[in-house]
Protein backbone atom coordinates (compact mmCIF):
# COMPACT_ATOMS: atom_id res chain seq x y z
CA UNK A 1 0.00 0.00 0.00
CA UNK A 2 2.79 2.40 0.90
CA UNK A 3 4.42 1.65 -2.45
CA UNK A 4 1.33 2.62 -4.45
CA UNK A 5 0.87 5.74 -2.33
CA UNK A 6 4.47 6.68 -3.04
CA UNK A 7 4.01 6.17 -6.79
CA UNK A 8 0.86 8.28 -6.78
CA UNK A 9 2.53 10.99 -4.70
CA UNK A 10 5.63 11.08 -6.91
CA UNK A 11 3.58 11.20 -10.11
CA UNK A 12 1.25 13.83 -8.64
CA UNK A 13 4.27 15.86 -7.53
CA UNK A 14 5.75 15.79 -11.02
CA UNK A 15 2.40 16.70 -12.53
CA UNK A 16 1.89 19.50 -10.01
CA UNK A 17 5.32 20.99 -10.70
CA UNK A 18 4.73 21.02 -14.46
CA UNK A 19 1.17 22.25 -14.03
CA UNK A 20 2.38 25.01 -11.71
CA UNK A 21 4.74 26.23 -14.43
CA UNK A 22 1.90 26.05 -16.93
CA UNK A 23 -0.41 28.04 -14.66
CA UNK A 24 2.23 30.70 -14.05
CA UNK A 25 2.76 31.07 -17.79
CA UNK A 26 -1.01 30.95 -18.22
CA UNK A 27 -1.40 33.97 -16.01
CA UNK A 28 1.40 35.62 -17.96
CA UNK A 29 -0.68 34.93 -21.07
CA UNK A 30 -3.76 36.41 -19.41
CA UNK A 31 -1.80 39.48 -18.32
CA UNK A 32 -0.63 40.13 -21.87
CA UNK A 33 -4.12 39.61 -23.32
CA UNK A 34 -5.67 41.83 -20.62
CA UNK A 35 -3.15 44.58 -21.41
CA UNK A 36 -4.07 44.61 -25.11
CA UNK A 37 -7.80 43.78 -24.91
CA UNK A 38 -8.92 45.05 -21.48
CA UNK A 39 -12.43 44.11 -20.33
CA UNK A 40 -14.23 45.32 -23.45
CA UNK A 41 -16.33 44.03 -26.31
CA UNK A 42 -13.06 42.99 -27.97
CA UNK A 43 -12.10 40.74 -25.05
CA UNK A 44 -15.66 39.39 -24.78
CA UNK A 45 -15.52 38.37 -28.46
CA UNK A 46 -12.14 36.66 -28.02
CA UNK A 47 -13.15 34.66 -24.95
CA UNK A 48 -16.43 33.53 -26.51
CA UNK A 49 -14.53 32.42 -29.63
CA UNK A 50 -11.91 30.55 -27.63
CA UNK A 51 -14.59 28.90 -25.53
CA UNK A 52 -16.03 27.02 -28.53
CA UNK A 53 -12.97 24.88 -29.49
CA UNK A 54 -11.88 24.83 -25.85
CA UNK A 55 -15.26 23.39 -24.86
CA UNK A 56 -14.87 20.60 -27.42
CA UNK A 57 -11.30 20.05 -26.17
CA UNK A 58 -12.64 19.39 -22.68
CA UNK A 59 -15.20 16.94 -24.09
CA UNK A 60 -13.13 15.04 -26.64
CA UNK A 61 -9.49 15.39 -25.62
CA UNK A 62 -8.35 16.12 -22.08
CA UNK A 63 -11.65 15.00 -20.58
CA UNK A 64 -13.43 11.93 -21.89
CA UNK A 65 -10.77 10.60 -24.28
CA UNK A 66 -8.03 10.67 -21.66
CA UNK A 67 -10.29 9.09 -19.02
CA UNK A 68 -11.30 6.24 -21.35
CA UNK A 69 -7.99 5.80 -23.17
CA UNK A 70 -5.65 5.31 -20.19
CA UNK A 71 -7.57 2.42 -18.52
CA UNK A 72 -7.95 0.55 -21.84
CA UNK A 73 -4.32 1.11 -22.83
CA UNK A 74 -3.12 0.06 -19.35
CA UNK A 75 -5.15 -3.14 -19.50
CA UNK A 76 -3.98 -3.98 -23.02
CA UNK A 77 -0.34 -3.36 -22.11
CA UNK A 78 -0.72 -5.54 -18.99
CA UNK A 79 -2.48 -8.42 -20.73
CA UNK A 80 -1.10 -8.37 -24.30
CA UNK A 81 2.23 -6.60 -24.03
CA UNK A 82 3.75 -3.33 -25.28
CA UNK A 83 3.50 -4.25 -28.97
CA UNK A 84 -0.30 -4.44 -28.88
CA UNK A 85 -0.41 -1.30 -26.75
CA UNK A 86 1.66 0.48 -29.38
CA UNK A 87 -0.71 -0.66 -32.11
CA UNK A 88 -3.69 0.68 -30.17
CA UNK A 89 -1.98 4.09 -29.94
CA UNK A 90 -1.51 4.10 -33.71
CA UNK A 91 -5.18 3.20 -34.24
CA UNK A 92 -6.36 5.94 -31.88
CA UNK A 93 -4.11 8.50 -33.60
CA UNK A 94 -5.59 7.52 -36.97
CA UNK A 95 -9.15 7.78 -35.69
CA UNK A 96 -8.53 11.18 -34.09
CA UNK A 97 -6.95 12.55 -37.26
CA UNK A 98 -9.98 11.60 -39.34
CA UNK A 99 -12.86 12.15 -36.91
CA UNK A 100 -11.65 15.30 -35.15
CA UNK A 101 -10.21 16.66 -38.41
CA UNK A 102 -13.65 16.45 -40.02
CA UNK A 103 -15.19 18.06 -36.94
CA UNK A 104 -12.76 20.98 -37.26
CA UNK A 105 -13.70 21.52 -40.90
CA UNK A 106 -17.37 21.46 -39.92
CA UNK A 107 -16.73 23.92 -37.09
CA UNK A 108 -14.96 26.36 -39.42
CA UNK A 109 -17.84 26.20 -41.90
CA UNK A 110 -20.54 26.59 -39.23
CA UNK A 111 -18.73 29.13 -37.03
CA UNK A 112 -21.56 31.72 -37.30
CA UNK A 113 -24.06 29.20 -35.92
CA UNK A 114 -21.68 28.22 -33.13
CA UNK A 115 -21.16 31.83 -32.03
CA UNK A 116 -24.89 32.53 -32.17
CA UNK A 117 -25.53 29.49 -29.96
CA UNK A 118 -22.89 30.33 -27.33
CA UNK A 119 -23.40 34.12 -27.29
CA UNK A 120 -26.85 34.99 -28.68
CA UNK A 121 -26.56 38.46 -27.19
CA UNK A 122 -23.88 39.23 -29.81
CA UNK A 123 -26.48 39.07 -32.60
CA UNK A 124 -27.54 42.61 -31.71
CA UNK A 125 -23.94 43.82 -32.26
CA UNK A 126 -22.90 42.86 -35.84
CA UNK A 127 -19.30 44.05 -35.49
CA UNK A 128 -18.68 42.03 -32.35
CA UNK A 129 -20.45 39.00 -33.85
CA UNK A 130 -18.34 39.11 -37.05
CA UNK A 131 -15.14 39.37 -35.04
CA UNK A 132 -16.14 36.38 -32.89
CA UNK A 133 -16.83 34.31 -36.04
CA UNK A 134 -13.40 35.16 -37.52
CA UNK A 135 -11.58 34.34 -34.29
CA UNK A 136 -13.47 31.06 -33.95
CA UNK A 137 -12.38 29.97 -37.43
CA UNK A 138 -8.74 30.83 -36.72
CA UNK A 139 -8.74 28.83 -33.47
CA UNK A 140 -10.72 25.75 -34.50
CA UNK A 141 -7.63 23.75 -35.68
CA UNK A 142 -6.49 23.95 -32.05
CA UNK A 143 -9.05 21.24 -31.30
CA UNK A 144 -7.37 18.67 -33.58
CA UNK A 145 -3.88 19.52 -32.35
CA UNK A 146 -4.77 19.31 -28.66
CA UNK A 147 -6.64 16.02 -29.26
CA UNK A 148 -3.48 14.49 -30.75
CA UNK A 149 -1.51 15.90 -27.82
CA UNK A 150 -3.95 14.25 -25.40
CA UNK A 151 -3.45 10.83 -27.03
CA UNK A 152 0.32 11.20 -26.69
CA UNK A 153 -0.08 12.32 -23.08
CA UNK A 154 -2.17 9.24 -22.22
CA UNK A 155 0.33 6.93 -23.94
CA UNK A 156 3.26 8.45 -22.02
CA UNK A 157 1.39 8.40 -18.69
CA UNK A 158 0.73 4.68 -19.16
CA UNK A 159 4.49 4.13 -19.30
CA UNK A 160 5.17 6.23 -16.22
CA UNK A 161 6.07 9.51 -17.95
CA UNK A 162 4.17 12.38 -16.34
CA UNK A 163 6.36 15.48 -16.19
CA UNK A 164 7.01 16.08 -19.89
CA UNK A 165 3.37 15.68 -21.04
CA UNK A 166 2.30 18.02 -18.25
CA UNK A 167 4.69 20.63 -19.67
CA UNK A 168 2.75 20.75 -22.95
CA UNK A 169 0.20 23.34 -21.72
CA UNK A 170 3.11 25.49 -20.47
CA UNK A 171 4.51 25.52 -23.98
CA UNK A 172 1.08 26.52 -25.33
CA UNK A 173 1.01 29.52 -23.02
CA UNK A 174 4.57 30.52 -23.92
CA UNK A 175 3.71 30.45 -27.63
CA UNK A 176 0.58 32.58 -27.10
CA UNK A 177 2.54 35.16 -25.09
CA UNK A 178 5.19 35.36 -27.79
CA UNK A 179 2.61 35.62 -30.58
CA UNK A 180 0.73 38.48 -28.90
CA UNK A 181 3.90 40.42 -28.05
CA UNK A 182 5.33 40.00 -31.55
CA UNK A 183 2.18 40.25 -33.71
CA UNK A 184 -0.27 42.47 -31.81
CA UNK A 185 1.60 45.80 -32.16
CA UNK A 186 1.50 45.49 -35.96
CA UNK A 187 -2.12 44.35 -36.21
CA UNK A 188 -5.24 46.54 -36.27
CA UNK A 189 -6.94 43.90 -34.09
CA UNK A 190 -4.76 42.42 -31.30
CA UNK A 191 -7.33 39.68 -30.64
CA UNK A 192 -6.31 38.08 -33.94
CA UNK A 193 -2.71 37.78 -32.73
CA UNK A 194 -3.91 35.88 -29.64
CA UNK A 195 -6.05 33.57 -31.81
CA UNK A 196 -3.08 32.74 -34.06
CA UNK A 197 -1.00 32.05 -30.95
CA UNK A 198 -3.59 29.56 -29.65
CA UNK A 199 -3.40 27.47 -32.83
CA UNK A 200 0.41 27.61 -33.02
CA UNK A 201 0.56 26.65 -29.34
CA UNK A 202 -1.53 23.55 -30.04
CA UNK A 203 1.00 22.48 -32.68
CA UNK A 204 3.85 23.03 -30.22
CA UNK A 205 2.16 20.72 -27.69
CA UNK A 206 2.17 17.86 -30.20
CA UNK A 207 5.76 18.39 -31.30
CA UNK A 208 7.00 18.51 -27.69
CA UNK A 209 5.79 14.97 -26.90
CA UNK A 210 6.68 13.17 -30.14
CA UNK A 211 10.39 12.49 -29.35
CA UNK A 212 9.56 11.08 -25.90
CA UNK A 213 6.84 8.83 -27.34
CA UNK A 214 9.28 7.48 -29.95
CA UNK A 215 11.89 6.78 -27.25
CA UNK A 216 9.28 4.78 -25.29
CA UNK A 217 8.77 2.49 -28.27
CA UNK A 218 5.62 4.00 -29.70
CA UNK A 219 5.19 4.32 -33.44
CA UNK A 220 3.44 7.54 -34.42
CA UNK A 221 2.32 6.30 -37.85
CA UNK A 222 -1.50 6.58 -37.75
CA UNK A 223 -3.54 3.49 -38.65
CA UNK A 224 -7.14 3.62 -39.89
CA UNK A 225 -8.76 0.57 -38.29
CA UNK A 226 -12.17 1.68 -37.02
CA UNK A 227 -13.10 -1.97 -36.23
CA UNK A 228 -10.11 -2.48 -33.89
CA UNK A 229 -11.41 -4.10 -30.65
CA UNK A 230 -9.42 -1.69 -28.46
CA UNK A 231 -10.97 1.28 -30.22
CA UNK A 232 -14.43 -0.19 -29.72
CA UNK A 233 -13.66 -0.69 -26.02
CA UNK A 234 -12.55 2.94 -25.73
CA UNK A 235 -15.74 3.98 -27.55
CA UNK A 236 -17.92 2.14 -25.04
CA UNK A 237 -16.24 4.10 -22.26
CA UNK A 238 -15.82 7.41 -24.03
CA UNK A 239 -19.42 7.93 -25.13
CA UNK A 240 -20.87 8.04 -21.60
CA UNK A 241 -17.84 10.06 -20.52
CA UNK A 242 -18.59 12.58 -23.29
CA UNK A 243 -22.10 12.95 -21.91
CA UNK A 244 -20.69 13.41 -18.40
CA UNK A 245 -18.24 16.04 -19.59
CA UNK A 246 -20.90 17.62 -21.80
CA UNK A 247 -23.20 17.95 -18.83
CA UNK A 248 -20.44 19.63 -16.85
CA UNK A 249 -19.43 21.90 -19.72
CA UNK A 250 -23.04 22.94 -20.21
CA UNK A 251 -22.57 24.98 -17.03
CA UNK A 252 -19.90 27.00 -18.85
CA UNK A 253 -22.17 27.40 -21.88
CA UNK A 254 -25.08 28.49 -19.70
CA UNK A 255 -22.91 31.16 -18.07
CA UNK A 256 -21.72 32.35 -21.51
CA UNK A 257 -25.23 32.53 -22.96
CA UNK A 258 -26.66 34.39 -19.99
CA UNK A 259 -23.63 36.70 -19.59
CA UNK A 260 -23.90 37.76 -23.25
CA UNK A 261 -27.13 39.59 -22.26
CA UNK A 262 -25.44 41.37 -19.33
CA UNK A 263 -23.43 44.63 -19.52
CA UNK A 264 -20.17 44.71 -21.49
CA UNK A 265 -17.29 43.12 -19.65
CA UNK A 266 -19.37 40.50 -17.81
CA UNK A 267 -18.02 37.64 -19.94
CA UNK A 268 -14.47 38.85 -19.35
CA UNK A 269 -14.93 39.12 -15.55
CA UNK A 270 -16.23 35.55 -15.41
CA UNK A 271 -13.49 34.24 -17.70
CA UNK A 272 -10.59 35.68 -15.71
CA UNK A 273 -12.14 34.72 -12.36
CA UNK A 274 -12.67 31.15 -13.56
CA UNK A 275 -9.08 31.06 -14.83
CA UNK A 276 -7.85 32.01 -11.35
CA UNK A 277 -10.04 29.35 -9.75
CA UNK A 278 -8.55 26.82 -12.17
CA UNK A 279 -5.10 27.33 -10.65
CA UNK A 280 -5.70 24.97 -7.69
CA UNK A 281 -7.90 22.75 -9.85
CA UNK A 282 -5.07 22.22 -12.33
CA UNK A 283 -2.16 22.12 -9.90
CA UNK A 284 -3.87 19.80 -7.41
CA UNK A 285 -7.05 18.23 -8.82
CA UNK A 286 -6.01 17.41 -12.38
CA UNK A 287 -2.50 16.39 -11.30
CA UNK A 288 -3.78 14.00 -8.63
CA UNK A 289 -6.47 12.54 -10.90
CA UNK A 290 -4.04 11.90 -13.76
CA UNK A 291 -1.43 10.47 -11.38
CA UNK A 292 -3.92 8.24 -9.52
CA UNK A 293 -5.83 6.93 -12.56
CA UNK A 294 -3.28 4.28 -13.67
CA UNK A 295 -2.92 2.97 -10.08
CA UNK A 296 -6.66 2.94 -9.44
CA UNK A 297 -7.15 1.23 -12.83
CA UNK A 298 -4.67 -1.50 -11.87
CA UNK A 299 -6.48 -2.06 -8.57
CA UNK A 300 -9.81 -2.28 -10.40
CA UNK A 301 -8.42 -4.66 -13.06
CA UNK A 302 -7.10 -6.93 -10.28
CA UNK A 303 -10.36 -6.54 -8.33
CA UNK A 304 -8.38 -5.35 -5.30
CA UNK A 305 -11.11 -3.02 -4.04
CA UNK A 306 -9.62 -2.72 -0.54
CA UNK A 307 -6.46 -1.19 -2.04
CA UNK A 308 -8.57 1.00 -4.31
CA UNK A 309 -10.53 2.32 -1.32
CA UNK A 310 -7.36 3.06 0.65
CA UNK A 311 -5.53 4.80 -2.20
CA UNK A 312 -8.60 6.83 -3.17
CA UNK A 313 -9.23 7.92 0.44
CA UNK A 314 -5.58 8.91 0.87
CA UNK A 315 -5.59 10.89 -2.40
CA UNK A 316 -8.79 12.74 -1.49
CA UNK A 317 -7.49 13.64 1.97
CA UNK A 318 -4.37 15.15 0.41
CA UNK A 319 -6.50 17.08 -2.08
CA UNK A 320 -8.68 18.56 0.65
CA UNK A 321 -5.59 19.43 2.67
CA UNK A 322 -4.32 21.45 -0.33
CA UNK A 323 -7.56 22.80 -1.84
CA UNK A 324 -9.26 24.19 1.28
CA UNK A 325 -6.44 26.70 2.02
CA UNK A 326 -6.29 27.50 -1.70
CA UNK A 327 -9.98 28.41 -1.56
CA UNK A 328 -9.47 30.56 1.54
CA UNK A 329 -6.43 32.26 0.00
CA UNK A 330 -8.27 33.14 -3.22
CA UNK A 331 -11.09 34.68 -1.20
CA UNK A 332 -8.87 36.63 1.19
CA UNK A 333 -6.43 37.90 -1.46
CA UNK A 334 -8.81 38.24 -4.41
CA UNK A 335 -8.28 41.98 -4.97
CA UNK A 336 -4.46 41.84 -4.58
CA UNK A 337 -4.28 38.88 -6.98
CA UNK A 338 -6.43 40.47 -9.69
CA UNK A 339 -4.78 43.86 -9.30
CA UNK A 340 -1.27 42.41 -9.52
CA UNK A 341 -2.01 40.30 -12.57
CA UNK A 342 -4.29 42.49 -14.68
CA UNK A 343 -4.64 46.13 -13.52
CA UNK A 344 -2.73 47.84 -16.33
CA UNK A 345 -3.24 48.98 -19.91
CA UNK A 346 -6.89 48.75 -20.98
CA UNK A 347 -7.81 46.69 -17.89
CA UNK A 348 -8.98 49.39 -15.45
CA UNK A 349 -9.96 49.49 -11.75
CA UNK A 350 -13.63 48.76 -12.50
CA UNK A 351 -12.58 45.61 -14.36
CA UNK A 352 -10.31 44.68 -11.44
CA UNK A 353 -13.15 44.98 -8.93
CA UNK A 354 -15.57 43.15 -11.20
CA UNK A 355 -13.20 40.22 -11.66
CA UNK A 356 -12.43 40.11 -7.91
CA UNK A 357 -16.16 39.95 -7.08
CA UNK A 358 -16.64 37.03 -9.48
CA UNK A 359 -13.55 35.31 -8.03
CA UNK A 360 -14.93 35.54 -4.48
CA UNK A 361 -18.04 33.58 -5.44
CA UNK A 362 -16.40 31.08 -7.80
CA UNK A 363 -13.80 30.29 -5.13
CA UNK A 364 -16.47 28.97 -2.77
CA UNK A 365 -16.62 25.84 -4.93
CA UNK A 366 -12.87 25.22 -5.32
CA UNK A 367 -12.77 22.27 -2.90
CA UNK A 368 -15.62 20.56 -4.78
CA UNK A 369 -14.18 21.29 -8.24
CA UNK A 370 -10.81 19.83 -7.18
CA UNK A 371 -12.37 16.77 -5.56
CA UNK A 372 -14.56 16.08 -8.58
CA UNK A 373 -11.49 15.36 -10.71
CA UNK A 374 -10.49 12.52 -8.40
CA UNK A 375 -14.05 11.20 -8.00
CA UNK A 376 -14.45 10.98 -11.76
CA UNK A 377 -11.07 9.22 -12.05
CA UNK A 378 -12.20 6.61 -9.51
CA UNK A 379 -15.37 5.85 -11.49
CA UNK A 380 -13.47 5.67 -14.78
CA UNK A 381 -10.95 3.27 -13.19
CA UNK A 382 -13.91 1.06 -12.24
CA UNK A 383 -15.19 1.21 -15.83
CA UNK A 384 -18.25 3.14 -14.63
CA UNK A 385 -18.94 6.15 -16.83
CA UNK A 386 -22.65 6.35 -16.05
CA UNK A 387 -22.38 7.64 -12.50
CA UNK A 388 -20.41 10.76 -13.52
CA UNK A 389 -23.15 11.43 -16.11
CA UNK A 390 -25.83 11.33 -13.42
CA UNK A 391 -23.89 13.63 -11.10
CA UNK A 392 -23.04 16.08 -13.86
CA UNK A 393 -26.63 16.13 -15.15
CA UNK A 394 -27.85 17.05 -11.68
CA UNK A 395 -25.27 19.84 -11.49
CA UNK A 396 -26.42 21.23 -14.85
CA UNK A 397 -30.00 21.39 -13.64
CA UNK A 398 -28.90 23.07 -10.41
CA UNK A 399 -26.66 25.54 -12.28
CA UNK A 400 -29.38 26.54 -14.75
CA UNK A 401 -32.01 27.03 -12.04
CA UNK A 402 -29.63 28.94 -9.75
CA UNK A 403 -28.26 31.08 -12.60
CA UNK A 404 -31.74 32.20 -13.65
CA UNK A 405 -32.64 32.83 -10.02
CA UNK A 406 -29.47 34.75 -9.09
CA UNK A 407 -28.53 36.70 -12.22
CA UNK A 408 -31.44 39.11 -11.73
CA UNK A 409 -30.37 40.46 -8.34
CA UNK A 410 -26.62 39.74 -8.63
CA UNK A 411 -25.84 39.96 -12.38
CA UNK A 412 -22.65 38.16 -13.42
CA UNK A 413 -21.86 37.52 -9.73
CA UNK A 414 -24.98 35.38 -9.54
CA UNK A 415 -23.63 33.24 -12.40
CA UNK A 416 -20.35 32.71 -10.52
CA UNK A 417 -22.17 31.71 -7.32
CA UNK A 418 -24.40 29.33 -9.27
CA UNK A 419 -21.32 27.62 -10.73
CA UNK A 420 -19.81 27.09 -7.27
CA UNK A 421 -23.03 25.68 -5.85
CA UNK A 422 -23.52 23.38 -8.85
CA UNK A 423 -20.03 21.89 -8.32
CA UNK A 424 -20.94 21.22 -4.69
CA UNK A 425 -24.10 19.39 -5.77
CA UNK A 426 -22.09 17.27 -8.21
CA UNK A 427 -19.43 16.38 -5.63
CA UNK A 428 -22.01 15.42 -3.01
CA UNK A 429 -23.95 13.12 -5.33
CA UNK A 430 -20.85 11.42 -6.76
CA UNK A 431 -19.41 10.93 -3.27
CA UNK A 432 -22.55 9.12 -2.15
CA UNK A 433 -22.53 6.95 -5.29
CA UNK A 434 -18.89 5.97 -4.76
CA UNK A 435 -19.53 5.03 -1.13
CA UNK A 436 -22.20 2.59 -2.29
CA UNK A 437 -20.01 1.27 -5.12
CA UNK A 438 -16.98 0.60 -2.90
CA UNK A 439 -19.07 -0.39 0.12
CA UNK A 440 -17.72 2.35 2.28
CA UNK A 441 -14.81 4.77 2.47
CA UNK A 442 -12.77 6.22 5.32
CA UNK A 443 -15.02 9.25 5.58
CA UNK A 444 -14.30 9.65 9.30
CA UNK A 445 -10.60 10.23 8.65
CA UNK A 446 -11.43 12.54 5.74
CA UNK A 447 -13.86 14.59 7.83
CA UNK A 448 -11.33 14.96 10.63
CA UNK A 449 -8.67 16.06 8.15
CA UNK A 450 -11.04 18.53 6.48
CA UNK A 451 -12.01 20.13 9.81
CA UNK A 452 -8.36 20.66 10.71
CA UNK A 453 -7.76 22.23 7.31
CA UNK A 454 -10.82 24.48 7.69
CA UNK A 455 -9.66 25.78 11.07
CA UNK A 456 -6.11 26.39 9.84
CA UNK A 457 -7.41 28.03 6.65
CA UNK A 458 -9.70 30.38 8.57
CA UNK A 459 -6.79 31.62 10.69
CA UNK A 460 -4.62 31.88 7.58
CA UNK A 461 -7.27 33.92 5.71
CA UNK A 462 -7.65 36.35 8.62
CA UNK A 463 -3.89 36.90 8.69
CA UNK A 464 -3.80 37.31 4.88
CA UNK A 465 -6.47 40.05 4.97
CA UNK A 466 -4.55 41.95 7.66
CA UNK A 467 -1.24 41.56 5.84
CA UNK A 468 -2.63 42.77 2.52
CA UNK A 469 -4.75 45.64 3.88
CA UNK A 470 -2.14 48.34 3.17
CA UNK A 471 -1.00 47.19 -0.27
CA UNK A 472 -1.02 49.43 -3.37
CA UNK A 473 -3.82 47.48 -5.06
CA UNK A 474 -5.82 50.54 -6.14
CA UNK A 475 -2.96 51.91 -8.26
CA UNK A 476 -2.58 50.99 -11.93
CA UNK A 477 0.69 49.33 -12.89
CA UNK A 478 3.31 49.11 -10.08
CA UNK A 479 3.72 45.44 -11.05
CA UNK A 480 7.02 44.68 -9.26
CA UNK A 481 5.90 46.38 -6.03
CA UNK A 482 2.57 44.57 -6.04
CA UNK A 483 4.17 41.23 -6.93
CA UNK A 484 6.64 41.54 -4.03
CA UNK A 485 3.91 42.50 -1.55
CA UNK A 486 1.63 39.69 -2.76
CA UNK A 487 4.46 37.16 -2.60
CA UNK A 488 5.17 38.10 1.02
CA UNK A 489 1.45 37.78 1.86
CA UNK A 490 1.20 34.36 0.21
CA UNK A 491 4.42 33.06 1.76
CA UNK A 492 3.46 34.16 5.28
CA UNK A 493 -0.05 32.77 4.81
CA UNK A 494 1.33 29.38 3.76
CA UNK A 495 3.63 29.44 6.78
CA UNK A 496 0.72 30.18 9.12
CA UNK A 497 -1.37 27.37 7.59
CA UNK A 498 1.49 24.88 7.89
CA UNK A 499 2.20 25.90 11.50
CA UNK A 500 -1.42 25.51 12.59
CA UNK A 501 -1.69 22.15 10.79
CA UNK A 502 1.52 21.02 12.49
CA UNK A 503 0.11 21.98 15.90
CA UNK A 504 -3.11 20.10 15.02
CA UNK A 505 -1.00 17.05 14.06
CA UNK A 506 -2.26 16.89 10.51
CA UNK A 507 -1.44 13.46 9.04
CA UNK A 508 -1.31 14.88 5.50
CA UNK A 509 1.26 17.54 6.46
CA UNK A 510 3.47 14.96 8.13
CA UNK A 511 3.23 12.70 5.07
CA UNK A 512 4.22 15.55 2.72
CA UNK A 513 7.17 16.47 4.96
CA UNK A 514 8.24 12.82 5.05
CA UNK A 515 8.10 12.55 1.24
CA UNK A 516 10.10 15.78 0.91
CA UNK A 517 12.82 14.49 3.25
CA UNK A 518 13.02 11.21 1.33
CA UNK A 519 13.52 13.10 -1.94
CA UNK A 520 16.33 15.16 -0.37
CA UNK A 521 18.24 12.04 0.75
Amino acid sequence: MAGTRGRIARAAGAMSAATLLSRVLGYGRDMVIAFYLGATGLSDAFFVSFRIPNLLRELLAEGSMASAFVPVLSKRQHSQGPQEANRLVQVVLGFVLVAVGLLCLLGIALAPLAVAAVAPGFLDEPEKFSLAVLLTRVMFPFLLLVSLSSVLMGALNTRGVFFLPALAPALLNAVVITSVLVLAPGMPNPALAAAVGITLGGLAQVLLQCPSALRRGYSLRPLWQPAHPGLREIGLLVLPAVFAMAAGQLNVVVSSVLASFLPEGSITYLFYAFRLVHFPIGVFGVAMAVAALPTLSRHAAGRDFAALREDFSFSLRVLLFLSIPAMAGLIALRVPIVSTLFYRGRFDWAATQGTADALLLYALGVWAMVGLRLLNAAFYALGDTRSPVRGAAASVGANLALSLLLMGPLGYKGLALAGALAATVNFTLLGRMLIRRLQGLRWGAMLGSALKSLLASALMALAAVLLASRGPWGLAGHGPQKALWLTVCVALSIGIYALVCYLLRSEELHYIIKRFKERRQ
